[in-house]
């Protein structure tokens, strides 16, 4: 097995950044994955006193279709991110600072329009990772899972819609459920792979037109019984990984 694609996504919600390579500690998620959001009014999320909340408490995509459409980047040796709407308004500040986080949170206040709820508040809390788990993770997904899912039902789901952080091959569709508890080698890192990834209602989305065309959650319960596609692991020994690395199921 080997790694085929490596992704970070710095704002919750927004545009996949492709990545080389990555180094990672015990007990962390890549780094700057998830480590900027924009939390709704509603969330009750303190910066002082970073918790789990759940996703549809910030901007996401399973509550925002249009946030799709948005393009973001960012640089973490200037810390600066930039957005940019399909109109071709968008905004450009350094998202470290707290001026700077306020100059992005207005934008996309802005562009949700009458989907924000309150007074959203764009957040980076170093260290935090506003992740869907409670505890940081790694999200990898199986290629010839996916092959085995769009072969059945006809149809291409671009990968895209279901924002893993790793995609791998070589495995047999659907092994790396049996997985769970076990763990893996995957380039200079070892992790532990603790559960199985639930779909929800953000994979309706086309990452490329916003639209909702499609109901991977239906399809997968109809198919295989389930709603689950990939699977997290957490870092247990550091180190670093990068595509093309090689990826090992360790002896129980």
């Amino acid at each position: 097995m080997r790694i085929e694609y490596l992704y970070r996504y710095p704002v919750k919600g927004l545009t996949a950044e492709a990545l080389e390579s990555t180094e990672v500690e015990p007990g962390t998620c890549i780094p700057w994955d998830r480590a900027f959001a924009l939390a709704q009014g509603d969330a009750g999320f303190d910066p002082a006193k970073p918790e789990y909340r759940r996703p549809r408490l910030f901007m996401c995509g399973k509550i925002s279709a249009r946030i799709s459409l948005l393009r973001s980047t960012f640089d973490d040796r200037s810390g600066d991110l930039a957005i940019r709407a399909p109109d071709g308004t968008g905004v450009m500040a350094n998202a470290r600072y707290p001026e700077g986080r306020a100059e992005i949170g207005s934008f996309l206040t802005a562009y949700l329009g009458t989907e924000a709820r309150g007074v959203p508040e764009f957040h980076h809390v170093p260290g935090h990772s506003f992740s869907d788990q409670r505890a940081q993770v790694i999200s990898l997904i199986s290629m010839d899972s996916l092959g085995d899912f769009e072969a059945k039902i006809g149809a291409r789901r671009h990968r895209r819609r279901f924002r893993a952080n790793l995609w791998f091959s070589g495995a047999a569709p659907w092994a790396e459920f049996d997985w769970i508890g076990r763990e893996i080698q995957v380039g200079g890192v070892r992790m532990r792979v603790t559960q199985r990834i639930g779909r929800c209602a953000a994979t309706e989305v086309n990452p490329e037109n916003a639209e909702r065309d499609a109901d991977p959650v239906a399809e997968l319960r109809q198919l295989y019984g389930h709603t689950d596609l990939g699977i997290y692991a957490e870092v247990i020994e550091g180190g670093k990984f990068a595509v093309g690395d090689a990826i090992q199921l360790m002896p129980e």
